[in-house]
C-alpha cells in the first residue's frame, strides 16, 4: 500500500462535527515549567578554578594525613620488631645454656678445664643480665601458673602448700615477657 497516495487524499479539511470533539489547544499557551527544570546558570571561570582548587587542596590534605598515618604505623612496627627479635634470639640460646649447665654438673678431673667452663658460664650469665634476662623457678618458690608449667605433683608434708618441690628446667623472662616457662614439680 502506498501511503503517499493515501496522505494526499486526506488533505481535505476536517468535518465540523469532528472539530467539536477534538479539544483545542492554543499554540500560544505555554506549559508551566517547574523551578527544578530551569537551567542553572553556567559557572564562571573563576568559580570553576575555585572548585578545582578546593578539590586539589582536599586531595592534598588527605594524602598528607595518609602519609602521616603510614609514618606512625611503620614507626610502631619498627619499635615492635626489635624487642620481638631480641626475645626470639635469646630464647633460642636457652637450650644451649641448659646443655652447658648439664656439662658443668658432670664430674671433671681437670681443674683448669672446670675453671674455664665456669668462666664461660659467668660470661654467659653477664650477657643475659646485660640484656635484662633473669632466671626464675627455684625450689621453695610459690607456684604461679603465669610463670611455671607444672609437669608433676607430689604430696610432701615438709614442703609448703602450692610450692615448687623440684625444678626440671629453669624459666627465663625479659622484663614482663616470659622467654620460657619453668618446668616444675608442685607440692601439695
Amino acid at each position: 500500500m502506498d501511503l503517499s497516495k493515501d496522505a494526499s487524499k486526506n488533505t481535505e479539511p476536517m468535518d465540523e462535527e469532528l472539530k467539536d470533539k477534538v479539544p483545542e489547544t492554543p499554540e500560544t499557551e505555554a506549559v508551566p515549567e517547574t523551578e527544578a527544570a530551569a537551567p542553572a546558570p553556567e559557572p564562571t571561570a573563576e568559580e570553576k578554578l575555585q572548585a578545582q582548587l578546593s578539590e586539589l587542596n582536599d586531595r592534598y590534605l588527605r594524602t598528607l594525613a595518609e602519609y602521616d598515618n603510614y609514618r606512625k604505623r611503620t614507626a610502631k612496627e619498627k619499635e615492635a620488631i626489635y624487642p620481638e627479635a631480641k626475645a626470639s634470639t635469646l630464647a633460642s640460646m636457652l637450650p644451649v645454656l641448659d646443655n652447658f649447665e648439664r656439662a658443668m654438673a658432670a664430674p671433671c678431673s681437670d681443674a683448669d678445664f672446670k675453671k674455664g667452663m665456669e668462666l664461660i658460664r659467668k660470661a654467659f650469665d653477664e650477657l643475659l643480665e646485660k640484656q635484662g634476662v633473669e632466671a626464675f623457678g627455684e625450689v621453695g618458690d610459690p607456684f604461679d601458673p603465669q610463670l611455671h608449667a607444672a609437669v608433676a605433683h607430689t604430696d610432701d608434708e615438709s614442703a609448703g602448700e602450692n610450692c615448687i618441690a623440684e625444678v626440671f628446667q629453669k624459666g627465663y623472662r625479659m622484663g614482663d615477657r616470659v622467654l620460657r616457662y619453668a618446668m616444675v614439680k608442685v607440692a601439695n
